[in-house]
Formats: structure tokens, C-alpha cells, sequence
């Protein structure tokens, strides 16, 4: 996943830190619960077996333990690196243009409304 992110008032790790906590504890309750997922059990144990490798989990291991920070200090990096999140989905070959995967900002910014709200970068 790749996330552009700031804050005036929060450390950026503090952010992430608890970012991967909640979204974890939600996504791994969801799939446990979800009795059509017939993926379920196969899932529960990798994230399971991830876990058990990482002394710093409690039980699972949902996301990958670090970051990979890059600092956007101008306007042209900052358009740079939304164009290249943007293209991700197409160069996986999922979509043929960037605004129709849904989980991207890339909706947003051609005009629609995405799933997640998003702050407009400038």
C-alpha cells in the first residue's frame, strides 16, 4: 500500500504505527468473520505464521513490520509520486487508466468520488 500522508501535530511513525494497528485488527476480524470468504483459514494461518516469526506481534502479522519514507519537499515531487502511485494499478495490469481502480485517489483527481475521502495535494 502506498500512502502520502502529513501532519503538523503528530509524528509520522506515531501515524503509521497506529494506522497498522486499527486497520489490522479490523481487516483480520473481517475475514474472520465473513462465512462466504473461502479463503479464510488459509489466510488467518500466513498471518498467523508471520506472527509467530516477529517477536513484536502479539498473534498475526497483517503488514509488513517497517516503512519506507519519502520525504516530498516540493510541489513537482509531490506530483511525481501521485503519478506514480496513480499508474501502479495499471502497470499490474488490473485497469486500463488509473481513475477506474476503485481503491485509488486517482478517481478524485479525474473528477469522481473514490471510496476513501481524500485532502487534495497541491
Amino acid at each position: 500500500m502506498h500512502l502520502i500522508i502529513s501532519s503538523e501535530n503528530n509524528i509520522l511513525s506515531d501515524i503509521m504505527r497506529d494506522l497498522k494497528r486499527h486497520t489490522s485488527k479490523a481487516l483480520l476480524k473481517a475475514i474472520a468473520e465473513n462465512p462466504k470468504e473461502s479463503r479464510k483459514e488459509w489466510m488467518l494461518w500466513m498471518f498467523g505464521r508471520a506472527g509467530k516469526r516477529n517477536a513484536n506481534n502479539e498473534k498475526f502479522q497483517f503488514w509488513q513490520q517497517s516503512n519506507h519514507p519519502i520525504e516530498l519537499s516540493n510541489s513537482k515531487m509531490l506530483k511525481q509520486r501521485l503519478d506514480y502511485l496513480h499508474q501502479n494499478p495499471v502497470e499490474a495490469g488490473l485497469v486500463v487508466l488509473p481513475e477506474h481502480y476503485q481503491y485509488s485517489s486517482a478517481i478524485d483527481y479525474a473528477g469522481g468520488k473514490g471510496v476513501i475521502p481524500i485532502i487534495f495535494a497541491t
